[in-house]
């Protein structure tokens, strides 16, 4: 049934998963295997380096940001070991220098978190060189904001008043966006 769905998966299916987050891992693993693919995990660059190394994969999906380093240390060891390997760099921390970098050294694209199991699978199977198309739920302002109050609070460790100092906001007003849900 996987191989009616998707066609251009091709015979070889492994797929090496990197990130650091276990609990993301495991459910995009799980998903992944649901749609034809053979993942593979790791959770560190020094883990993915040697799953690179020992068998390298047809396909790979690695975080940027890891907690020994930078993944596209493993994007380059992927590049090196299997060239056709068609690797999507996923990270959280989005811009247009890392997003520059991840393409040069060899990504096939570069998706921003959140991105689901379908975003995935059809970004590691797109061929040609078409530029993709805007995103059906583009987040709102809201969520942009929210995304980097909750990015600026982890990388402070869960700080509140060194958050607020950084983010130039009132330590009690942070308080009140961290205590709120995510908006849509």
């Amino acid at each position: 049934m996987t191989e009616e769905l998707h066609p251009d998966l091709g015979p070889d299916r492994t797929l090496l998963l990197v990130d650091d987050d276990e609990p993301f891992v495991k459910r995009l693993a799980k998903a992944m295997e649901k749609r034809g693919f053979q993942p593979v995990t790791a959770d560190s660059v020094a883990a993915g380096r040697a799953l690179a190394e020992e068998a390298p994969p047809a396909y790979a999906v690695v975080d940027l940001r890891l907690e020994d380093g930078n993944g596209l240390d493993v994007v380059e060891v992927l590049r090196e070991r299997r060239p056709d390997c068609r690797i999507v760099v996923l990270t959280g921390y989005g811009a247009i220098a890392t997003a520059v970098a991840a393409v040069k050294i060899g990504a096939t694209d570069y998706l921003s978190k959140p991105a689901d199991a379908n975003e995935l699978t059809h970004a590691l199977l797109a061929k040609g060189e078409a530029f993709p198309g805007p995103p059906e739920n583009p987040m709102s302002a809201d969520r942009v904001r929210w995304e980097h109050i909750q990015r600026v609070y982890e990388m402070c460790d869960r700080n509140v008043s060194e958050t607020a100092r950084r983010l130039n906001m009132h330590r009690r007003t942070l308080q009140r966006i961290l205590a709120k849900r995510s908006p849509r």
